[in-house]
């Protein structure tokens, strides 16, 4: 079954625990991206656990892309704050992912609770191939995101963040457990925004991806429980 994730991109505490408590009670889990985690730090995680329910999953998305031994430390501080997700770049290479997934596994220990899961983000949504070949990468997006997915699961890495347009050959690629969560997601009609790589959530859904993150057609939303809710039944 293919879940949801809203992504709270607000920039205060305020507007992102006021717009999380608005879902509290629909079944999506809560994404908490760059803008509000450098606008109120760590606290913001459980701040938005709280609003949010017991229940919810916190998707902590930072993309960390740094040498082993940085990534590390800053997955074992974010640990503390009991995400259940945390991404980091793929293109990090394997040093770096296998150092992520080992102080995870060890910080979590030491806390007495379950690890979260860690996903590797392969080519952001906003690219397509000719931006690619601008940064001297001159594989199409799709062989790209392949070889990074490939790399990461060799590194035990639990998840892929991929577009929606890699997940069939990321699903015939990938081991069966590995996860898949797919931003560039959008409801039929909705603008694109500066996504290219999309697709609606029904499609996705359909393909096989475990998780989709939705962002703006949810919390731009008149009634953003209401669009949730419009999504998870356009998926069934």
């Amino acid at each position: 079954m293919t879940e949801v994730f809203c992504a709270i991109d607000a920039s205060d505490m305020a507007a992102a625990t006021a717009l999380v408590k608005q879902l509290a009670g629909t079944p999506v889990g809560i994404k908490v991206g760059l803008e509000l985690f450098t606008a109120e730090g760590p606290a913001c995680v459980a701040a938005v656990r709280a609003a949010a329910g017991p229940s919810a999953k916190i998707f902590l998305d930072l993309k960390l892309h740094d040498i082993p031994n940085t990534v590390a430390g800053a997955i074992k501080a974010a640990v503390r704050h009991g995400p259940d997700f945390i991404t980091i770049h793929t293109a990090g290479g394997k040093e770096m992912m296998r150092a992520a997934v080992a102080a995870a596994t060890e910080a979590a220990a030491a806390l007495g609770k379950p690890a979260p899961a860690i996903l590797g983000v392969t080519v952001l949504t906003h690219l397509d191939n000719q931006d690619l070949a601008d940064v001297g990468q001159h594989a199409v997006a799709a062989e790209q995101v392949l070889r990074l997915a490939k790399l990461a699961e060799d590194s035990g890495l639990q998840g892929i963040v991929c577009s929606p347009q890699e997940i069939t050959v990321l699903r015939a690629a990938l081991k069966k457990e590995t996860l898949l969560v797919v931003p560039g997601i959008r409801p039929a009609g909705a603008a694109a925004g500066d996504q290219k790589r999309i697709m609606t959530p029904a499609e996705a859904s359909k393909l096989g991806a475990n998780y989709l993150v939705i962002g703006r057609p949810i919390t731009q939303a008149t009634n953003p429980a209401q669009a949730a809710q419009d999504i998870l039944q356009s998926m069934n």
